[in-house]
Order: structure tokens, then C-alpha cells, then sequence
């Protein structure tokens, strides 16, 4: 295992490649220390980063999923922040199948992984449809007129609004977050109330847990205090603000959160109204314009042109099959994570071991 000193290309990458592939990376510091990644083509290592190029003879994949089962923490060779030394790691002993066995059982568990990556892509690409369709419809004001044809495209009437300084549809408003959304912002109980054995109200402090869109179930507390409803929008409002999930279990929620559902039931609509502010977020920051977190005040009153009941009736119809499938696929992703990492030490060390199919022709 090699270590890196240099520093990496912006953003993350590089121009050049250092280390071929295949190989993998281990965080061993800050906030990337014990992230295990798989690269499947060549790279530059980040100078927080080991890298194994050198697999012994070993299935790269098997050394991947072995790595990822390492309690890095007991590890840990730093005192201000997380460290890890590879002569810690040199040590560490571990069961290690012959190859064909190696094989095997990295067959079954990459297949999980492959399934869950297939439905992220397709996730992220409905999603990306329907983004596009929100930002067509209440950025540009093209939504279908009464002819079907792009309404601010072909002439429909434009009226300023004083209050969000822009012209926006004839018939629509300027509205309030709040005026829109039912707010829950969150309060954390006493700690000495949180549980990791399910014994009372499922309870996500921030964005932690967070997930592709949903998160995972962590800790519970005896003492609930804010609640919100399976369907909210869990909106992270300390850094980084703006990321969110979709609740799927009733659920208490702590300071770093604050749950979101639309009024008249348009909460697909209202999903990418978060997205769009999430965006604004994003660019304040890029902007030098810090966002640690973001008030009750301030959160209730971020402004939007609220269409009318038509053009919302006909957004919600068009992307709720967008949803639903990826809520669907979502789902799924989370009992095939679920059924991975129960299996995959039991296959590491033995105690379930994969049948060689036999052939029936």
C-alpha cells in the first residue's frame, strides 16, 4: 500500500495519471479517512489518500470488499483529527480464500452493487427530465398555454412584480415559502434519550444519514420532540444546506433539520422548488457567501411565483410517474444495500460460501 504526498488537480481530478488501474483508494485523513473507493481507471491519488496497486495474486474486488469491512477507527493513529498510518494497517490479519473462492464470492456481492448503480442512473436521469421540466415551466414561464405552446415563448402576457423584482405570468403570485408549505423546523432531544436499538421514534438528527433519497435508519430516540410524516421533504438547514431527502417512515427530527409538505398536496412540485434553492444556496457559496445554516425566518420567507391551479395540476400529473419510479427503485436500493452488508461478511469469513453452478446441459 502507497501513500501520496502531491497534491491533487482541481476539483478532484487530474490531468495526468499516476497510478494505473485497477486499484484502490483509502481515505486516512479528515473527512475522508476509512472511505474505501474502487478505481477502474487510471488516477491521480489525492495526498489524503493510500492506494493498493499490488494485489498479491488477490481478486482486486475481494481486496476492495475486505477493506471496506476494516474497523478503520480502531485504527485511528491521530488526536486532533483522524489519521491513519499504513503500519497500523500492515499488521491487521484477515481470513483470505483461495482465488476461485475470491472470484466467487466477489461475483454475488458486485452484483448487488451493480444492480443498485443501474438504479441510481436511472434515478438520476428521471429526476434530471424532471428538473428540466420545472425549469422550462417556473424559470423560463414556459409551461403549455391553453393551445399547448410554450406560453412566454409565444406572447403570453408578462406582469412586473414588485415583490420578486421580475415579471412573471399574468394570473400568478408571488408567494412565500410558508404560504406554500406546512414547516416543521427541527429540535434535537436529550442525548441521553438516543438508541441504536429501534426502542421508540426513528430519529435523524441532520443530513448525516442522508441517502440517494432516502435516508438510513440510524439512531432512535425515547423522547421525540419535532416530528415529521413518511412523504416530508427532509431539508438539511445547518452545512450543508439545502441537501435533501424524502422521509419513508414517520420520524422525529433533530436541529439540522427542518420537514417540508405542500399545502394542496403538490409535493412534487414543491420537491423541486427545494431543488431550485438548493442551486441558490450553492451559488452563494461558490460566491464567497458562506451558508452555515439558514433560520425559521429565514426559511419561511424565501419567495417564489406561485402558478396557477392548472399549471400545478398538470406539473404534478406529468413527473408524479417520474417519482413514483424513483421512489420505487429507491426502495429496492436500500433492501439490496440492506442484504449486502448483511451477506458480505458472512461470505469474507466463511460462514456462507457460494456453490459452484452445475452444469445441466
Amino acid at each position: 500500500m502507497g501513500h501520496r504526498s502531491g497534491a491533487a488537480g482541481h476539483n478532484g481530478y487530474h490531468n495526468e495519471i499516476k497510478v494505473n488501474a485497477p486499484g484502490i483508494v483509502v481515505g486516512r485523513s479528515g473527512g475522508s479517512f476509512g472511505q474505501v473507493h474502487f478505481c477502474e481507471k487510471g488516477f491521480w491519488p489525492h495526498n489524503t489518500a493510500m492506494f493498493v496497486t499490488d494485489f498479491k495474486g488477490n481478486d482486486p474486488y475481494f481486496v476492495f470488499y475486505l477493506l471496506k469491512l476494516l474497523n478503520f477507527d480502531s485504527l485511528n493513529s491521530g488526536s486532533a483529527q483522524p489519521s491513519l498510518n499504513r503500519n497500523y494497517l500492515y499488521p491487521v490479519k484477515a481470513m483470505v480464500p483461495d482465488p476461485s473462492e475470491q472470484k466467487r464470492v466477489v461475483n454475488v456481492i458486485r452484483k448487488i452493487d451493480q444492480k443498485i448503480a443501474l438504479n441510481n442512473q436511472i434515478n438520476a436521469e428521471l429526476e434530471a427530465m424532471a428538473k428540466l421540466i420545472y425549469d422550462y415551466w417556473f424559470l423560463q414561464f414556459d409551461f403549455p398555454d391553453a393551445d399547448g405552446k410554450p406560453y412566454k415563448s409565444s406572447g403570453g402576457k408578462m406582469v412586473w412584480s414588485e415583490e420578486l423584482k421580475r415579471d412573471i405570468p399574468e394570473g400568478w403570485e408571488p408567494r412565500e415559502l410558508c404560504q406554500i408549505a406546512n414547516i416543521t423546523m427541527g429540535q434535537s432531544p436529550a442525548g441521553t434519550s438516543y438508541n441504536a436499538d429501534a426502542v421508540g421514534k426513528l430519529f435523524y438528527q441532520g443530513s448525516t444519514d442522508f441517502g440517494w433519497l432516502f435516508p438510513t435508519a440510524r439512531q432512535y430516540t425515547t423522547e421525540p420532540s419535532r416530528l415529521a410524516k413518511k412523504g416530508d421533504i427532509l431539508l438539511s438547514v445547518r452545512a450543508p444546506v439545502g441537501d435533501m431527502n424524502i422521509a419513508n417512515a414517520d420520524c422525529c427530527i433533530g436541529r439540522g433539520l427542518a420537514a417540508l409538505n405542500s399545502y394542496q398536496g403538490f409535493d412534487g412540485y414543491l420537491f423541486y422548488v427545494m431543488k431550485y434553492f438548493k442551486q441558490v444556496f450553492d451559488r452563494r457559496n461558490s460566491q464567497g457567501t458562506t451558508f452555515g445554516s439558514i433560520t425559521k425566518d429565514d426559511l419561511h420567507t424565501l419567495k417564489v411565483a406561485y402558478p396557477s391551479l392548472q399549471v400545478l395540476t398538470d406539473f404534478e400529473s406529468l413527473v408524479s410517474p417520474m417519482n413514483k419510479m424513483i421512489f420505487t427503485r429507491s426502495s429496492e436500493n436500500q433492501e439490496l444495500a440492506y442484504l449486502r452488508d448483511w451477506l458480505l461478511p458472512m461470505l469474507m469469513n466463511g460462514q456462507v460460501t457460494v456453490a459452484t453452478p452445475k452444469n445441466t446441459g
